[in-house]
């Protein structure tokens, strides 16, 4: 068969914050990089982003510093975090940040000319570092601009990668198609570095862009990767609930650090009563201490609407499931009680624009209805800290494909900052490991194989749709592997996955492959099925309550789970779940948690 052929030490596939740092990075020690993205280079999830980078520095409290941020995130992951990527990324963050605006980035400013920073869920002192509530954009701006100019980095716009080749056990090669003209594609390579996204489209609910259908995560486990922490799913506590045009829609977290309140159909502000023991004590009680610290009073506790998004989410999934939910099945987010309107529009144009556009709604004069949404997954391809090696030679991993960071749970901003901290670690590791591994050679008999896969959807006669098969896909997991879990549902989750398995193997695509979306739907699916099945085996062995999971016939958190991770690994045509002892964390690091810093 025919198909293009490109040759490179390193390709990059995904073109988000993390693949286009993690190529900035590869390029600037030396080596070849080809950048390969499915959608158009700028248009990345990334762009999502809104309410700002997690970085401690310091500037708008002087309190703030790398410990207190590492031990807000191995909190917020529920202490199942890889201790060495927390560390690591509290150190490097403000570098990473300092690096952005060195490279052009914008931010918004303090009076002394600092880079402002903002409140948010999570987080002790003030951390995020912002542009109104358009960070992402920025960053996506400030990244392109800089590895356009870098001249060994060779950019393939929507393009999408179905297989990987080995060599012995080692990556060789990729290989996959061009979205408009369906041409086959080949690139030979030393490393690959997947800097894809997360796997929202598989929830039909969701906060996500049409990409996220875990094409990263199947492409690693398919080539004998490990995917760890599958279980935990974020569901954002904040997302459009109407129209149902935009259901999901993602309402960024900067509206809470910006002031904004929750409340339910009868005006109650109902977090007050969902703060978890470990946090008593660090949240205000009252309405009163509130408002002390909305004025800015440093001596009042935050309050509860900037608890962690898994706490946030529950307790607005309580309240509707208690009939106080608002007319569309959310609770209200409100922000013009608590702030003017100058304020409003100056620090969240975005989410202005968003509700005057979308629903009808004025955010300066009234509140906005909003619940819960599938946003993004805690768990991915399982890597090494401080390279983002993968456990194939030859694979890289950063940015949200990647597990390990942030544990049960994400805090809000730590993706930003993430993305930045590990795309240049991992572009550095691919890099030198293409040094190390310069005599690769690729078997090209693989991608007969490869391409006749590709083509099947067409030589299907009595196949299945595959928008059928994706909205039974979407809506199963929805009903049974949702924000709350429990093991009946998660077993019919199990069986309706061995019935769309079937369904997936027998989907049919009309027409050819020039630009072919039917085609592309048939594609996507055996990606979205393998994350969804992860997803799933993973929520029924993890048999406790934390963070992103949540099981009601297992409410508590087990002192038991919280010694390891769960790894799922590909033998054979089986997908197994096994546990693995969480690495030692050295004492003066469980110090910093156990003790509290100053």
């Amino acid at each position: 068969m025919n198909y293009q052929t490109f040759e490179h030490d390193v390709i990059v596939i995904g073109a988000g914050g993390a693949g286009l740092r993690a190529a900035i990075e590869a390029a600037t020690q030396g080596a070849t990089v080809g950048l390969v993205c499915k959608s158009l280079l700028g248009k990345a999830h990334t762009v999502m982003a809104e309410g700002g980078v997690a970085a401690a520095l310091g500037n708008v409290d002087l309190r703030d510093n790398w410990q207190v941020h590492f031990r807000d995130t191995m909190r917020g992951g529920k202490m199942l975090n890889n201790w060495r990527m927390a560390q690591i990324h509290a150190q490097e963050s403000p570098a990473r940040v300092n690096e952005l605006e060195a490279w052009g980035a914008v931010f918004d400013r303090t009076k002394e000319g600092k880079i402002l920073q903002r409140n948010f869920g999570g987080h002790q002192f003030p951390r995020l570092a912002h542009v109104g509530d358009r960070t992402g954009l920025e960053i996506i701006r400030t990244l392109q601009d800089h590895a356009v100019h870098q001249k060994n980095i060779e950019v393939f716009m929507e393009c999408t990668i179905t297989h990987f080749l080995k060599e012995g056990n080692k990556i060789c090669g990729a290989f996959g198609y061009r979205r408009v003209t369906g041409e086959f594609l080949f690139f030979k390579t030393k490393a690959i570095i997947l800097a894809t996204g997360g796997i929202g489209k598989s929830f039909r609910i969701n906060s996500n862009s049409w990409e996220y259908t875990g094409d990263g995560q199947a492409l690693a486990y398919k080539a004998g990767a490990d995917l760890m922490d599958m279980e935990f799913v974020q569901f954002h506590p904040t997302g459009m609930v109407w129209p149902l045009s935009v259901k999901g829609t993602l309402v960024t977290e900067g509206v809470r650090g910006e002031g904004g309140i929750l409340k339910n159909s009868k005006g109650e502000r109902f977090m007050f009563r969902y703060v978890p023991p470990m946090f008593k004590g660090e949240f205000a009680e009252t309405e009163e201490e509130a408002k002390r610290w909305l004025a800015g009073d440093k001596s009042a506790r935050r309050p509860p609407e900037l608890l962690t998004r898994d706490v946030v989410a529950k307790a607005i999934n309580a309240e509707v499931k208690a009939g106080r939910g608002s007319p569309h099945g959310g609770v209200f987010l409100d922000i013009a009680s608590q702030r003017d309107v100058e304020t409003i529009r100056k620090k969240l144009p975005s989410m202005y624009h968003q509700f005057k556009e979308l629903a009808n709604v004025d955010i300066t004069k009234e509140p906005m209805e909003i619940g819960p949404t599938c946003h993004y997954i805690m768990g991915g391809i399982r890597v090494d800290a401080e390279t983002g090696a993968a456990t194939v030679p030859g694979l890289f991993a950063a940015g949200e494909v990647a597990a390990g960071l942030h544990g049960a749970n994400r805090l809000g901003g730590n993706s930003l900052s993430d993305l930045l901290v590990f795309g240049r670690r991992a572009g550095l590791g691919a890099a030198q490991y293409a040094k190390e591994n310069s005599s690769i050679k690729a078997d090209t008999k693989q991608l007969d194989t490869c391409a006749t896969e590709l083509l099947k959807p067409f030589n299907q006669k009595n196949g299945e749709n595959p928008y059928e098969v994706m909205d039974q896909l979407q809506k199963m997991m929805d009903a049974h592997v949702g924000i709350v879990r429990e093991e009946k549902e998660l077993q019919k989750a199990i069986d309706s996955l061995a019935q769309l398995k079937s369904k997936v193997k027998n989907v049919k695509a009309a027409g050819d492959r020039t630009y072919n979306p039917g085609w592309q739907t048939c594609l996507d699916l055996e990606n979205m099925l393998i994350v969804s099945e992860a997803i799933t085996r993973a929520a029924m062995e993890r048999k406790e309550s934390r963070g992103g999971h949540t099981r009601i016939d297992y409410p508590e958190s087990s002192a038991e789970y919280a010694k390891f991770n769960f790894v799922l690994r590909k033998k054979g045509e089986e997908m197994r779940v096994e546990k693995e002892p969480l690495p030692k964390m050295p004492a003066a690091l469980e110090i910093l948690i156990k003790e509290g810093t100053t």
